[in-house]
């Protein structure tokens, strides 16, 4: 924050010598031309009704390969347990006793995908659905029962969705016979409203991350089409303390502004921030400064706003702020002069008490 602050007081400097040194001027006559700040590494770009259009965000889509999966018969993976009932023949159903719980009696999937069953021997079940092994344990137990009459059951689920991130409760949630989606997993876990980016959401799908934008895709009345979970995906929802927008200058509250949502503009920096000091700011002057972190490689950006009229703030709700951007508003000439008055005043004391400790030492001798 003091690197930041220290760039931004250069560069704010170097706005303001531009604007009172004779012969230099800052141009804002058109929209589509970034002119250099006159010896700084700065791009002056005025906020205009072409620049706000043309930078407008576009509609959030959701990739359509998460959008293809659909909701199909339950498959077993390895982790399962599988209750098998053999109609009378309990020897086969519950062989650690009827007082038993089912998850007891129950035969688990071995990590290779694996299942042994009595009579029908080893067999690679993952990827199978019941209603599949179902009928291939009929076939296996029909060469030593007469028409024999089962039943499987999923017991216990292995497969999981692990979360991670600004949830309130990251525990791992169960994929079970009843499909899980996207919005069903967030709503268990419940996103926690103040510390959480809801544009950073992220989904991890058999190693490849999918960025999705969870203000974006419900935001204006829409509600983005639900996605159906597979085992093994990973939802990362990121904190929202390194998304910071710093508002400086002459407004009533200085501060630096996180926010959770995909973008914030203009207008809301400046109203969370108490709007512009009605004393002692200047209208005119008020600016985005973009790219302080990599000013070495990169020119900064400065985005100037001519906020005079009320209207201006209607072109600044449009305009969209991102991350470590710095928004300043200039002073006002007499704030400017009152300033350079309480600094000069404190000096001149200290100028007119020394001569007066001077006349009063020549006229002793």
């Amino acid at each position: 924050m003091k690197t930041i602050l220290c760039a931004c007081s250069a560069i704010a400097l170097s706005i303001v010598s531009v604007g009172c040194v004779p012969g230099q001027q800052m141009s804002r006559s058109s929209a589509h031309e970034a002119e250099a700040v006159a010896g700084s590494d700065v791009r002056m770009v005025p906020i205009t009704q072409e620049l706000v259009t043309a930078n407008a965000r576009p509609a959030a889509k959701l990739p359509p390969e998460l959008l293809n999966v659909r909701k199909e018969d339950y498959t077993i993976h390895p982790g399962d347990t599988l209750l098998v009932t053999v109609w009378e023949h309990p020897e086969l159903t519950a062989p650690a006793g009827s007082q038993q719980q089912a998850v007891t009696n129950g035969r688990l999937v071995q990590p290779d995908g694996t299942f042994f069953y009595p009579y029908a021997g080893k067999i690679n079940v993952a990827g199978m659905t019941v209603q599949a092994l179902r009928d291939t344990l009929s076939s296996s137990l029909a060469k030593y029962l007469r028409n024999p009459q089962l039943d499987v059951n999923v017991v216990g689920f292995g497969s999981r969705v692990s979360l991670q991130g600004a949830f309130v409760d990251t525990a791992p949630q169960e994929l079970t016979t009843v499909p899980l989606t996207l919005s069903q997993a967030i709503g268990r876990a419940r996103i926690n409203a103040e510390t959480a980016d809801l544009a950073g959401f992220t989904l991890t799908r058999d190693g490849r991350s999918y960025a999705l934008d969870l203000d974006a895709l419900n935001r204006d009345g829409s509600v983005a089409p639900d996605i159906v979970l597979r085992p093994g995906d990973h939802l990362f929802l990121p904190f929202n303390d390194r998304k910071e927008v710093y508002v400086v200058g002459e407004v009533l509250r200085p501060q630096a502004l996180t926010f959770k949502t995909t973008d914030m503009s203009l207008t809301q920096a400046l109203g969370r921030s108490g709007g512009l000091n009605p004393v002692t700011s200047k209208g005119e002057a008020v600016y985005v400064i973009r790219g302080i972190e990599d000013m070495q490689n990169t020119p900064a950006t400065v985005y100037h706003l001519d906020a005079k009229s009320p209207a201006a703030f209607a072109l600044g709700d449009r305009f969209s702020l991102r991350p470590g951007d710095v928004v300043w508003v200039g002073p006002a000439g007499v704030t400017r002069w009152n300033r350079f008055l309480s600094q000069l005043l404190p000096l001149s004391g200290i100028i007119s008490n020394a001569a007066s400790a001077q006349y009063n030492f020549d006229r002793g001798n």
